[in-house]
């Protein structure tokens, strides 16, 4: 049997990610679009005619929500009434199912899914594969996916679809919507995008300072890669007593005492409440 989705925002950013994967899989593509400009970009790059959203329900096995956060409470209700029992509605962050955006409907299956996006060590061979650094493109990336609401026999179609649509896969791994909201906006946006952003400052505040910028750069990204090589096992391998001075004195210069607590259910929700 070959499911059939619609893919509503297939012309958007993300909505072309997907697409492009999901005209090399097994499912029959309904894609619905309604900017001019995305529209174009689908027929030129994939072939792909976009139709009306009710041709593209009728029939449906699986409905992607490839739109905003911001949007998929109002998108999500509005397709509601159209949709038959049993169908599946694919949502691609954690963000607006945990915040109690999609509608009522026990009849429905929820599924949501999220990319890890390719890892910083990986076995990568070709250039498009080292450049492919959202993935979806040429590297293997692991997913996170979630059976939010279902019978527990859909799990296995949300993850084929979640597979075709983020391939190549590296792993994929099951978690509750709870789990996956700690994963993002949490641990990925709260905590790695924030550090990450605050090394960044350091390093401009280095040139500042005189550093050559490319030589502050190359200094950064080489110690970040073997620092998180020995800080995530990635080698066998051990800090300098001088590092482990710096750590331990950095910690409290740089850190709150509390600041795990960013990872709180209440700070979680509070995150998500800003995004959505």
């Amino acid at each position: 049997m070959t499911e059939r989705i619609a893919l509503f925002g297939a012309g958007g950013k993300m909505g072309v990610r997907l697409a492009r994967n999901l005209v090399k899989s097994e499912f029959q593509i309904a894609p619905v679009e309604v900017g001019e400009a995305g529209r174009q970009r689908l027929k030129s790059e994939f072939g792909l005619d976009c139709i009306e959203a009710a041709a593209a329900l009728d029939g449906a096995d699986v409905v992607i929500l490839a739109v905003p956060d911001t949007l998929i409470g109002r998108v999500s209700h509005a397709l509601s009434p159209k949709l038959k029992a049993g169908t599946m509605v694919v949502i691609l962050d954690a963000a607006a199912p945990f915040a109690g955006h999609l509608p009522e409907r026990p009849d429905l299956t929820y599924f949501v899914t999220h990319p890890c996006h390719p890892p910083i060590f990986n076995d990568e061979t070709t250039d498009e594969g080292r450049r492919d650094h959202f993935g979806g493109i040429a590297a293997k990336q692991s997913i996170v996916s979630a059976l939010m609401q279902g019978p527990e026999e859909a799990y296995a179609l949300g993850e084929r679809v979640a597979k075709a649509i983020w391939a190549p896969i590296l792993r994929s791994h099951r978690v509750t919507v709870e789990q996956m909201a700690l994963l993002e906006p949490g641990l990925s946006e709260t905590v790695c995008a924030t550090l990450l952003a605050v090394m960044r400052e350091a390093m401009d505040e280095t040139v500042r300072r005189g550093v050559p910028e490319v030589c502050a750069r190359d200094f950064l990204l080489g110690h970040l890669n073997i620092l998180a090589a020995v800080t995530f096992k990635e080698i066998d391998g051990v800090f300098s007593d001088a590092c482990n001075k710096a750590i331990q004195f950095g910690t409290p210069r740089l850190m709150r005492d509390d600041w795990l607590g960013c990872l709180d259910e209440h700070e979680i929700a509070d995150s998500i409440r800003r995004i959505t």
